[in-house]
């Protein structure tokens, strides 16, 4: 399949990584072919060439996105930190800093178009994403002994939940201190 011979090349790693920084300026919504190609220097004709249909050029820009944040998962998981609050923190640093908005922006795009998904470029998008996350939080709770693999998922996964929640609060509002300032208290209640 063209596609499968196509995944390294060079040419194609580049367009898709151009692609990814177009759709963190415009959005996936209005996605088309021939405004993208031009924005980033190229013709429809090679992209559908390099990446098979208009759901594999997403592919590849949802791609670029899960990178992204893999590489901002792994940097969390490299710290060596002990403990689910100390690890939420740092990841709670990372989503609300302001370069970073647009990044967030696009996966909460991609996270809600994927929801109840089962078929296209977007299906699972959500589902892995939390996978990811769940990784990172999980084995990174202290018991006596030290940190231990064996989390509690429901913290975990509360713990999650008031991530992604107060994300959302500080892209719709941009209310930094205040989001902050809850995030850390309601993080505080739920370790104790």
């Amino acid at each position: 399949m063209r596609e499968d011979r196509t995944d390294a090349s060079p040419r194609r790693r580049e367009l898709a990584r151009r692609a990814y920084e177009y759709v963190l300026e415009h959005g996936l919504a209005e996605l088309s072919l021939r405004p993208l190609a031009e924005a980033i220097g190229t013709s429809a004709g090679v992209l559908m060439f390099l990446f098979g249909s208009k759901d594999g050029m997403v592919r590849a820009i949802l791609a670029e996105a899960r990178a992204d944040e893999l590489t901002m998962l792994d940097e969390v998981r490299e710290a060596s930190v002990a403990d689910l609050v100390a690890v939420a923190g740092n990841v709670w640093a990372w989503l609300a800093g302001p370069d970073h908005a647009r990044v967030l922006t696009l996966w909460v795009e991609a996270y809600g178009r994927s929801l109840g998904t089962t078929e296209g470029p977007l299906a699972g998008f959500a589902a892995q994403t939390v996978h990811d996350w769940l990784g990172v939080l999980n084995g990174k709770q202290d018991t006596d002994d030290g940190p231990d693999d064996s989390t509690d998922p429901l913290l975990s996964t509360a713990v999650l939940a008031l991530l992604r929640g107060s994300m959302l609060d500080l892209l719709a509002t941009g209310e930094r201190e205040r989001v902050d300032a809850a995030f850390r208290e309601s993080l505080r209640r739920l370790a104790s």
